[in-house]
């Protein structure tokens, strides 16, 4: 079985997983968080930083930081893990297409729209090994077109593919998003093996669930995922899928998110007085 150690962030209700080798020496961090207070524009890595040093005092290499897209609820800390550890920051290859879209929205001239912000730019069928393990990756668009799902082991980290199977499914409304699109990368996910344990990227919990879960399996989602289980058609999720995307607000931490998500988690370049700044685009989402 894949070891997995996840870290649920309250705030932005986000799971992070942190994967081991089968022989405990090296590891991955996916889909990380960076703690920012809205309230002060300020960024902590008080929280990552504890989950770095564990990895440290336990001589564990972290070899990859991997995240499944560009995050619009949440500023990934993939830049500052790579800054402590060196270890290697890995998105999908179609991120070049986000970057395109906000680097206009945000007027950010510093933003290069071909990805070197990341180290490794992955395409669907890729491989990658950490330690004595393999990852396999899958391009699992809809939700962005930049989504991937990482297959290790027995566990499938299907960012915000899928929630929990009380919740359902993520919107599809971003840019680039699409519903059709989305529920094809569903059932691509769900042919998985019935056992494959699937983690998913957030745990926005249900009016009748206390306690939030981040883990099901490919067979309890086909059975009981209330928008995409086995009988639904992909005209019927379609159809749920952009009604129910028509009522939704942007997130609320979008614009911090993607202003640092597109550059790998870094923080816009300081300007003459030292600082660096995020920018606010008025009447434009």
């Amino acid at each position: 079985m894949t070891d997995v150690t996840p870290y649920f962030d309250d705030q932005t209700k986000t799971a992070t997983y942190l994967v081991r080798d089968a022989s405990g020496k090296a590891a991955i961090l996916i889909d990380p968080v960076l703690d920012y207070d809205a309230d002060r524009a300020r960024f902590s890595t008080q929280r990552i930083d504890a989950v770095l040093d564990e990895l440290a005092r336990s001589a564990i290499q972290l070899v990859w930081v991997l995240d499944t897209h560009a995050h619009a609820d949440h500023v990934s800390a993939a830049h500052h893990i790579r800054s402590r550890t060196g270890a290697r920051i890995g998105i999908g290859a179609d991120i070049t297409k986000i970057q395109a879209v906000f680097k206009t929205l945000f007027n950010a001239r510093d933003v290069d729209t071909n990805g070197s912000d990341f180290d490794a730019l992955f395409q669907d069928g890729d491989r990658l090994t950490f330690g004595t393990s393999e990852i396999d990756i899958l391009h699992t668009p809809g939700h962005t077109p930049a989504c991937m799902t990482y297959v290790i082991g027995d566990a499938a980290f299907v960012g915000d593919t899928l929630f929990m199977p009380d919740t359902g499914s993520a919107r599809a409304d971003f840019p680039g998003g699409d519903a059709r699109t989305l529920y094809r990368s569903i059932r691509h996910i769900l042919s998985l093996p019935p056992e494959t344990r699937i983690f998913v990227g957030h745990d926005y919990l249900p009016a009748d669930r206390d306690l939030p879960a981040w883990e099901s399996t490919v067979a309890e989602q086909k059975a009981c995922n209330i928008h995409a289980h086995d009988e639904v058609n992909e005209e019927t999720f379609v159809t749920m899928r952009e009604a129910r995307d028509a009522t939704l607000a942007p997130p609320r931490l979008i614009l911090p998110s993607l202003q640092l998500n597109i550059r790998a988690g870094a923080l816009p370049p300081p300007e003459e007085d030292g600082r660096s700044y995020l920018k606010l685009p008025i009447n434009q989402i």
